[in-house]
């Protein structure tokens, strides 16, 4: 146990984090160019039509990996909010302020992709469904970190604001997985369950699958980046950071 909290407090330490996260970055990129390149080809090229919708589905590619990393994101902007109010680390609120741009842009292409995809499909490019009303309500907490943010000059306080506001919209997110069921929608149920069986053909289910694969590493890639140059801003006053800018 003593084992793993010396770990714990090692990943903390921004100097620590900057330099493995330096390592990793260049196999991030490698892996997501490789990965979305893939499942981009395989997906608009060489998936089959869908018998109802045609090629129209094929904007799924696009839409459900960006859904599935917008909630996927704000649940690792929450948890490094609990983590930087009950144990005082600082990394943590860079991770939480880092997360939020990133996922409000994932959020915002998963309902602009939904409203695309919805038009040839429900003849409309909006309805108040329960699925994209509470996508829309995760967009507006995202939003809502971001500027709570900008607004406040304490940074300390600003911390722990975003922290606990993040921490309560985390409420949606079962709702944003369960709204298909608990309520009559138009929206499809989800495409990718750990209980059953995928409906769609390998063919069609296998891209999705490796292009969800590509937006979670696009995203530690962005976020990874992100990161770093806030480390740098925070830490410039630290040796270390001086003895890089000297040697760069």
């Amino acid at each position: 146990m003593g084992r793993v909290w010396s770990l714990f407090h090692k990943f903390a330490s921004p100097k620590w984090f900057y330099e493995i996260s330096g390592k990793l970055l260049p196999w991030f990129v490698a892996m997501t160019g490789l990965v979305l390149c893939t499942g981009v080809v395989w997906g608009l090229a060489y998936a089959p039509p869908d018998y109802q919708q045609g090629n129209a589905f094929r904007i799924m590619y696009i839409h459900v990996p960006a859904s599935i990393l917008a909630e996927s994101s704000y649940m690792m902007m929450a948890l490094a909010g609990a983590v930087g109010l009950i144990w005082k680390i600082k990394l943590a609120d860079l991770a939480l302020k880092t997360a939020a741009p990133l996922g409000a842009s994932l959020t915002f292409l998963s309902i602009a992709t939904g409203a695309i995809w919805g038009k040839p499909i429900w003849g409309t490019w909006w309805v108040w469904d329960a699925r994209l009303t509470s996508m829309l309500v995760l967009l507006f907490l995202f939003v809502g970190v971001i500027a709570l943010r900008s607004a406040m000059e304490n940074k300390e306080a600003a911390g722990k604001a975003c922290a606990i506001l993040a921490l309560v919209g985390l409420v949606n997110i079962p709702i944003i997985k369960m709204s298909v069921e608990w309520w009559f929608t138009l929206h499809q149920p989800s495409s990718f369950k750990l209980t059953e069986k995928p409906a769609m053909p390998p063919e069609m289910w296998i891209p999705l699958l490796i292009m969800v694969v590509g937006y979670y590493s696009a995203f530690a890639t962005a976020w990874m980046m992100r990161i770093r140059v806030e480390i740098l801003e925070q830490e410039n006053r630290t040796q270390w950071v001086r003895d890089r800018v000297r040697t760069a």
